[in-house]
């Protein structure tokens, strides 16, 4: 059975790939969903990544598809206590922001769709510098003490910014940041490294990575002059315009193929074995697509295999 891995300073125990829940109730229906979440689970995975504002942007949604449809699932299989379930406050587009009455009224909110009285990681989605840091972590300890929050954590935040929630928890005695989700990938890596990762790492917090596969590129679909029907197609293309993409996507045709593994699962490896890393985030649309994903969980990469992936990189 696969090892989980500790996120941070929490006592909260993940599988080495996080499942993104972006694409339920989007691009995957509730029985696509569902299938998903299902094999997901079967596999040994336990951590299952969404957010309140899933998918808001689709056209006729509002937001908080994904929780609802993960909820459902949760009351159709009873499994709620096996999930390490994490989602995210302040995008959605009734709860925007950060300011304590609306952070309180999106966990509500979240909680309801879940059919959940607790949620195990909760992250800011998005910092908001006009609430000062005293008032996000005063009332993220409030949620965390009510019973409804097991454990907090901040994604696209600043470096200056969580240090300063950083050491206002401290001084102060409150819930502390155990995790970030940055944007971090083999072909964005100063999204991430650099005083972000340095905070972290020296703080102890876990990261949890999104866009790991680079909105589809670094699954080796993309290529010259072939078209990909996707709703990402767009973002992952360009990196082929790039010196970077080229060398990355040689460096993964050359370790996938001689390990007889996806590009996808030696693209993830590479995340998961840097520094801070507890799961690399990325997300399965249909069941057929899950394998190169969980692969992860089984590929140790070596120290040559992992330097060439660095070198190919920089």
């Amino acid at each position: 059975m696969t090892s989980l891995r500790k996120l941070g300073p929490s006592d909260l125990e993940v599988f080495p790939l996080a499942l993104g829940g972006n694409v339920f109730g989007w691009t995957a229906d509730e029985a696509q969903s569902f299938a998903v979440l299902d094999a997901y689970a079967a596999a040994g995975g336990n951590f299952v990544d969404t957010a309140d504002t899933y998918s808001s942007w689709a056209p006729g949604n509002e937001g908080g598809e994904s929780e609802t449809v993960i909820g459902r699932w949760f009351a159709a299989r009873g499994n709620r206590s096996d999930i390490v379930l994490a989602t995210k406050a302040g995008a959605h587009p009734a709860y925007k922001g950060l300011a304590p009455d609306t952070l309180r009224a999106a966990a509500d909110a979240s909680l309801r769709r879940l059919g959940t009285d607790y949620i195990d990681l909760y992250y800011t989605h998005y910092d908001d510098p006009s609430v000062p840091v005293e008032d996000i972590i005063g009332t993220l300890d409030e949620l965390v003490r009510a019973g409804k929050v097991r454990a907090v954590a901040a994604s696209n935040i600043s470096p200056e910014r969580l240090q300063e929630s950083l050491e206002f928890s401290d001084r102060e005695g409150l819930v502390r940041y155990a995790a970030v989700q940055p944007h971090y990938n083999l072909v964005s890596r100063r999204t991430y490294e650099g005083p972000l990762q340095e905070i972290a790492s020296r703080s102890g917090l876990a990261a949890v990575p999104y866009y790991a596969l680079a909105s589809g590129f670094l699954t080796g679909k993309y290529r010259p002059g072939k078209t990909v029907e996707s709703a990402r197609a767009a973002g992952a293309g360009k990196h082929l315009e790039t010196e970077r993409g080229t060398r990355v996507l040689a460096a993964l045709d050359e370790i996938a193929g001689s390990r007889g593994v996806p590009q996808a699962t030696v693209a993830l490896a590479w995340l998961a074995d840097r520094p801070t890393v507890a799961a690399p985030l990325a997300s399965a649309r249909t069941v057929e697509q899950l394998p190169a994903l969980l692969g992860v969980a089984d590929l140790t990469l070596t120290d040559t295999e992992l330097a060439t992936l660095t070198q190919a990189s920089a």
